[in-house]
């Protein structure tokens, strides 16, 4: 069963939500996938539109980012905990921000993928350009998605 998922688009200027945002990044980014801590961080994070998601229970357990460039959306930062991953919480934010990207008028989402989660993206819509790219040591495919009106 999945869980009923609480879930909160913020700023970092939040601190509450932002010490939840960076103990998920931590986890995900630092610990697990050996993603060097000075990579992760950085100044994007005060101009960034954030999602934090809860479990029903409270417990904080995935988090993403948004910024726009030149009318693109950059989806960046996505982390879903290991124990919560395959229940939903990356879906709902991505919808989340490709919904909030669309009521401002934007019609190009931009994310850059983990190559091994290129079929989570893929099946949202999105699609791999351009060859894989090395980012933090980690195999990664600038992928887009069209939306709005005119996603031919």
């Amino acid at each position: 069963m999945r869980p009923d998922w609480q879930i909160n688009l913020t700023s970092w200027s939040k601190l509450n939500d932002q010490k939840a945002m960076k103990l998920i990044r931590n986890n995900v980014f630092i610990i697990e996938q050996s993603v060097p801590e000075e990579l992760e961080w950085d100044e994007l994070d005060d101009q960034c539109l954030h999602c934090l998601v809860n479990h029903s229970d409270g417990t904080p357990v995935a988090t993403a980012r948004l910024h726009y460039e030149n009318n693109i959306a950059h989806i960046g930062r996505m982390a879903v905990l290991k124990d919560y991953r395959h229940l939903g919480a990356g879906t709902l934010m991505l919808k989340t921000f490709l919904e909030h990207a669309q009521t401002i008028g934007v019609k190009q989402v931009a994310i850059n993928a983990q190559t091994v989660a290129m079929n989570f993206y893929n099946r949202l819509g999105f699609t791999a350009i351009g060859d894989e790219f090395d980012d933090a040591g980690i195999p990664h495919f600038k992928m887009l998605l069209n939306i709005g009106e005119n996603n031919d």
